[in-house]
């Protein structure tokens, strides 16, 4: 006798019952009436026997049947239908049942899949309508371990129909399709993350299938694959690989050597710095696997395929993914190694075995110490068949222990995922409804909760307790939210929950969108953040907005936040924070006149004001000196009730302040308890917040140039004499009495406390702001690329624009805009003056006037210019001297000819091109995407630096002018710079208050106090702050070569400041005639070299032909 279903309040139909609703199901001359027999069905198992009946009654053999009846239309649909409603009644309400139909006996998807070929439109219907209520009807976890290993074994069948292939692939697509990310609900989104780590985890059985589809000689499959795989990447999450997927595509859809060669050459080029998981493994072994065992695969193409091997593995953070895939590899890299033709291939080589074995474990396969297993299919195996042992085993009705063996290891497999998912509140959900019908006594949720409880404590012993909270500890901030700029998605439901008196430091990448979090939250537009009416929260980023004419006491006074306090506590909170009081104080002084230091400060005050509950301070340390670095701290430290969310790259900072970190990962905010240095040893990869490494963001600096009369790098190539500046309306010169030099081969630091005069000194260095005493003296042809010490304002005016938009502007007519709009080139009302005067050069022809300067050649040891007179014609020009126009005061007309000339020397090999922009962009660590697409407004400050950087660096300048550049940067691009500076062959020099930076690159130091420059000169630099700085290595032989020659300018620099102040003369070099075999010879270097640019690639500049040749 059939037993019922343990739910069922219904008898057993009989034989005759369901036969007889089948043949109406397969017979009835209209679909709804097929339809509503194949309900009743449904209806009458699912209330008595349950999922037994599919089997017992031949429900699911009838169907198999009708649906392979090649001559009765009305069965095949028929068949469809019965399919359909049990796909949608059945899972709802026996989720057993999935193992019916997928797992068991090869299931009953196969014959859907084949109806999608029937020559009968209601029958492909039908057939579509199964698959979809089946679809809609299964867990994440029920779709990738049931209905996935469906799909596989149907692809890996030859007898299918292409239809049905077709259609295999599109579930398999809309699969991976339904796991990217978004901003759904938190349910919707953790299904998504489910199938996505599921999924992911399948794709090194999942490629090899929809490879092979790629190559069908039917174009309808080929197509479908193709979208299908293109489905699976988005499984990958990793931003690395990310802009090569379309690449790695078309060599798998076309696979040939040079396809293979195309994708290999770009992994080369492809920085690695994710963590490297299976599903990255799953796509990219298979093609290093081809290149690697490829006889006729080149020695360069080995070398590159050897070096993505070693930089992927090393980003290998567990080792059972490693030895899945890496096995696969090892062969290769030791046939490289063994029988390459090149020696440096083979050292390549040999290296990379040694990173494969450290990946694997130990030589015996072991895991490594301190590697946390992930639980096996089998480990769930045995806890749930011990667990239904224990509780009377299961049913004994007939067929349930086939039904049993095949169930027991489909629920391990879902509760296998969510717990290596951490997932354990599905855990019960993954196994009572599955064993509800199965188990005696309904036994089935107690069996759900010892295995629940069995995971918890495994999970407990691999990743410890969860942290235990003191009494005492205040929650004030629990927020689930979602976070997104434009259309970029930021934070996918993540939690973000702050106790009162904590320090939380938030770490992560330039562009993760810390700025974009504080901002949101400042404006109460984040998603469960408390209001300001029930938690006072004040951000205090770098750019406050202020009237610049207004004193400091009164700006604060006027802030309408604050009018409930009185103008004597205003005063008082100003003085605790460093502006005295009084006719003389500080708080006398204009806005306008603060340093950024002092804004910062500032800013700090009226959050003090303000009574603040939580501070958002955006990184708080830009501008700061030392001192007032470390009263930020104490402060802190010292405000116990003051809740802090800070953004730094300041890793002394963070350490000294943080008593939790707050990390971004895979757009998730993960929570670590202690300071920066507690992090890092958490995270390992955390580590470049202490050394300066261009690892994982590389910037690469153009070279400067040649600058003519300049032979040696030791040769002063801009000078100040005497140069004395104060403000107007202060009484007090910012810089007085200054002088100093710089050269190509400078590495100058400027050092001084907030206000001291350092960004005036650079102004006038870089002609911003003209010297009322003194004079500044600068090569005719020198390039300066300048970045401010509020860097956002040089693309303020711009927001609208993309960056490569802004390039183009920029430098549209061959000249540099910016320098156009310094004080030293905009003609003041005596300079138009003065353009009006008649001269008179003495040479008989009378006074004229002036019209333009239109050319320029050597004389002597200067220059003459052409000059264009008024309402002349060209025929009367005049060849006037430097001395003679400088004398009759055109001084800006000179500069501004100078400055053209030298802007068409820099940008002589410079195409304004879009694609070659992307490439200067990518060059200074921004992506090409940003930089095209993007607007400036919707990116990050770390990114507009690199705008603005760019920018400074397009026209090739001879001279680095940096005014704060750390203060934007993360610690990645702060490498990159560091490194880049390292190795540029101009001149440099920088306002930093990061000693790291500063210690790291220069060996000259210029101290400003009281409006006085004080040199210090010949400091060692600390090259060991490099990462790539190891004995021996080509890296710190260069670096040191640059440090000596920057630290023998500082020598030569601090010895002539004080002497020599004359003028610079630049000597012409002078032309000797040469013999005719010279000028063969000549001939011949130039053809030779105009041959090799022909064979370089598009857009490398034309080399330039000059008599002064090495």
């Amino acid at each position: 006798m059939l037993a019922k279903s343990n739910s069922s309040a219904t008898p057993a139909p009989s034989q005759e019952e369901i036969s007889s609703l089948t043949s109406t199901a397969f017979t009835a001359k209209t679909s709804q009436a097929s339809l509503d027999a194949s309900y009743g069905i449904c209806n009458v198992l699912i209330n008595s026997v349950g999922f037994r009946g599919l089997q017992s009654y031949g429900v699911l053999a009838a169907s198999k049947k009708a649906a392979a009846d090649k001559k009765d239309g009305l069965k095949r649909e028929g068949s469809m239908l019965v399919l359909g409603a049990l796909f949608e009644r059945f899972p709802p309400a026996q989720p057993i049942s999935e193992a019916l139909f997928l797992l068991q006996d090869g299931g009953v998807l196969a014959p859907v899949l084949d109806a999608l070929a029937d020559k009968g439109s209601v029958v492909r219907e039908s057939a579509q309508y199964a698959l979809d209520v089946l679809y809609s009807n299964l867990k994440p976890e029920s779709k990738v371990n049931a209905l996935l290993p469906a799909l596989m074994a149907y692809l890996g069948k030859t007898t299918g129909k292409w239809q049905g292939t077709v259609g295999a692939y599109k579930l398999m697509g809309k699969m991976a399709d339904d796991g990217k990310m978004g901003m759904g609900s938190k349910e919707e989104e953790l299904h998504k993350e489910i199938i996505r780590d599921t999924m992911g985890r399948k794709l090194a059985a999942l490629i090899p299938i929809v490879e092979g589809g790629m190559h069908d000689l039917k174009s309808e499959v080929a197509k479908q694959a193709t979208k299908t795989m293109t489905s699976l990447t988005t499984l990958l999450s990793n931003d690395d690989v990310a802009p090569r997927i379309p690449l790695l595509i078309d060599t798998m859809k076309n696979p040939s050597t040079e396809t293979l060669q195309k994708a290999i050459h770009a992994l080369s080029q492809t920085t690695f710095v994710a963590i490297v998981t299976s599903p990255v493994l799953a796509l990219l072994t298979p093609l290093l696997e081809r290149s690697l065992n490829t006889p006729t695969t080149s020695q360069e193409v080995l070398r590159q395929t050897v070096v993505v091997v070693e930089n992927l593995t090393k980003l290998v953070h567990d080792p059972v993914e490693a030895q899945t895939f890496l096995p696969k590899l090892k062969p290769g890299v030791q046939g490289v190694r063994d029988r390459a033709s090149l020696p440096e291939v083979r050292e390549l080589a040999t290296r990379a075995i040694d990173v494969i074995i450290k990946a694997m474990g130990d030589d015996d396969s072991n895991i490594a110490d301190g590697q946390i297993t992930p639980t096996t299919t089998e480990d769930v195996v045995r806890v749930l068949d011990k667990e239904v042992r224990l509780r009377g085993g299961i049913t004994e009705a007939p067929g349930d222990a086939q039904i049993w063996s095949v169930a027991k290891v489909y629920v391990s497999e879902m509760v296998r995922d969510n717990v290596n998912m951490r997932q354990m509140g599905r855990i019960r959900q993954g196994i009572t409804p599955y064993l509800q019908q199965l188990v005696k006594d309904n036994q089935a949720e107690m069996v759900a909760d010892a295995v629940h409880q069995h995971f918890v404590q495994e999970d407990h012993g691999k990743f410890g307790q969860p942290i235990k909270e003191r009494s005492d500890e205040v929650e004030i901030v629990n927020a689930d939210f979602s976070l997104a700029y434009g259309g970029m998605l930021l934070l996918s439901h993540t939690n973000l929950r702050l106790l009162k008196g904590h320090r939380y430091g938030l770490c992560g990448r330039n562009g993760a969108g810390k700025s974009t979090l504080m901002r949101s939250i400042a404006n109460e537009k984040l998603e469960g953040f408390p209001t300001q009416d029930e938690l006072r929260t004040c951000f205090v980023e770098h750019n406050q907005g202020e009237d610049a004419d207004l004193s400091i006491l009164e700006y604060v006074s006027k802030d309408p936040k604050l009018s409930s306090q009185s103008r004597e506590r205003i005063s008082q909170v100003l003085s605790e924070v460093g502006f005295t009081a009084g006719p003389e104080g500080r708080q006398s002084h204009m806005v306008g006149s603060l340093s950024g230091g002092w804004k910062m400060k500032l800013a700090l005050a009226r959050a003090m004001l303000l009574r603040a509950d939580v501070l958002l301070l955006d990184e708080p340390t830009n501008h700061l000196d030392v001192a007032n670095v470390k009263w930020l701290q104490e402060y802190l430290r010292s405000h116990t009730e003051i809740t802090s969310l800070i953004v730094s790259h300041d890793p002394g900072f963070l350490d000294e302040v943080c008593t939790d970190i707050y990390h971004y990962e895979q757009k998730k905010l993960v929570c670590y308890p202690g300071n920066l240095s507690a992090f890092v040893k958490v995270k390992p990869e955390g580590k470049s917040y202490y050394t300066l490494s261009a690892s994982q963001v590389q910037f690469k600096f153009p070279p400067p140039g040649i600058l003519a009369g300049v032979k040696s790098n030791t040769r002063a190539i801009i000078r100040m004499s005497n140069c004395s500046y104060a403000y107007p309306g202060s009484s007090k010169p910012s810089l007085q009495d200054v002088s100093c030099q710089l050269t190509l081969s400078s590495r100058v630091a400027i050092i001084g406390a907030n206000g001291a005069g350092k960004s005036t000194l650079i102004k006038l260095l870089t002609g911003e702001t003209i010297p009322q005493t003194g004079k500044v003296d600068k090569h005719p042809n020198l390039r300066i690329g300048y970045i401010k010490q509020h860097a956002l304002e040089h693309v303020e005016m711009h927001m609208e624009k993309t960056p490569n938009q802004y390039l183009q502007w920029r430098y549209a007519n061959g000249d540099d805009r910016e320098v156009l709009m310094k004080q030293t080139r905009v003609l003041t009302a005596e300079d138009q003056a003065q353009m009006e005067k008649p001269v008179d050069l003495g040479d008989g022809k009378g006074p004229r006037k002036l019209e333009a300067l239109i050319g320029r050649q050597k004389w002597k040891k200067s220059f003459q210019y052409e000059a264009k007179w008024l309402n002349m014609l060209p025929k009367f020009n005049s060849q006037i001297s430097r001395e003679t126009l400088l004398e009759l005061g055109f001084d800006k007309l000179v500069q501004e000819f100078d400055d053209h000339e030298a802007s068409r020397e820099g940008l002589g090999f410079r195409e304004l091109q879009p694609k070659i922009i992307s490439k200067h962009f990518e060059d200074v660590g921004l992506d090409p995407e940003i930089a095209n697409h993007n607007e400036i407004s919707g990116l990050s400050g770390g990114q507009k630096v690199k705008v603005v950087l760019a920018g400074a660096m397009w026209n090739n300048p001879h001279l680095l002018v940096l005014d704060e550049p750390t203060n934007f940067l993360d610690r990645d691009s702060l490498g990159g710079l560091a490194v880049a500076i390292r190795d540029y062959r101009g001149g440099v020099v920088m306002i930093s208050h990061n000693e790291e930076f500063v210690g790291a690159l220069c060996p000259e130091q210029w101290h400003v106090a009281d409006g006085r420059l004080t040199h210090k000169s010949s400091l060692g630099v600390s090259l060991d702050r490099f990462e790539d700085s190891r004995p021996g290595s080509n890296a710190i032989s260069a670096a040191t070569s640059l440090a000596a020659s920057a630290a023998n300018s500082a020598s030569v620099s601090a010895a002539t400041s004080e002497v020599d102040e004359g003028e610079l003369k630049f000597k012409a070099n002078k032309k000797k005639k040469k013999t005719k075999k010279q000028l063969k010879d000549q001939e011949v270097r130039r053809r030779l070299r105009h041959i090799e640019w022909l064979n370089s690639p598009k857009g490398t500049p034309h080399p330039e032909d000059s008599d002064a040749e090495d």
